[in-house]
């Protein structure tokens, strides 16, 4: 297995090691002592989420205030993700950057984001389904969201998918309504950097 930290403090990709035969395929897709060692940190597993998409389902940017924050570790079972991790802390020297990681049923990729950082994935394939690891339980009054179209933001969504056919967007009607990173920060509803996971001693 192999960790790459991303661009975005607080992020990493995760490669597994997978063992196939003709039976199928084997592979750890969470390890906890492999995931301190490289975070510096546990994850405080509250809440397991799967979801599954159509071609072109445009979930988030979706964030939680913080304190307390919600820290995410996802993977995709079936299908292709683009997974997108957007810097929303104030103060962050890559703040209002991001940064993706293609999630799929290939190389089976999991990307983990920590408390205070934009999430956002963009359906590939018809029936992609990906899988949530959650440090908290989804709180309603906590959650926040931004537009994964916002300009400011620029984002490069794919335009076709894993097929080569084009992707037509499809956005909820609250990720349809959510306000712009420059209407977010002067609202004052964005996580700060000072207020981030710094981890703690491990071993």
């Amino acid at each position: 297995m192999s960790f790459r930290e991303l661009k975005i403090a607080g992020a990493w990709e995760y490669t597994p090691r997978q063992f196939g035969d003709d039976r199928g395929v084997f592979f750890e897709w969470f390890k906890s002592s492999a995931f301190q060692e490289v975070t510096g940190r546990p994850l405080d597993l509250q809440q397991a989420n799967c979801s599954v998409s159509a071609a072109g389902v445009l979930r988030g940017i979706h964030f939680t205030d913080t304190p307390p924050g919600q820290a995410k570790y996802v993977t995709c079972t079936k299908g292709a993700f683009l997974d997108v991790i957007v810097d929303l802390r104030v103060g962050s020297p890559t703040f209002g950057q991001w940064d993706s990681v293609l999630i799929d049923d290939v190389d089976r990729r999991a990307v983990y984001l920590s408390e205070g950082l934009g999430h956002a994935i963009l359906s590939l394939e018809d029936n992609s389904t990906v899988m949530y690891l959650c440090s908290i339980e989804y709180t309603p009054s906590l959650d926040r969201d931004l537009n994964p179209l916002d300009a400011e933001l620029a984002i490069d969504w794919p335009t076709h998918a894993r097929d080569g056919s084009a992707l037509s967007y499809q956005l909820s009607d609250k990720d349809k309504s959510a306000p712009t990173l420059a209407h977010a920060l002067k609202a004052g509803f964005l996580p700060r950097f000072d207020n981030r996971y710094t981890g703690s001693p491990v071993g």
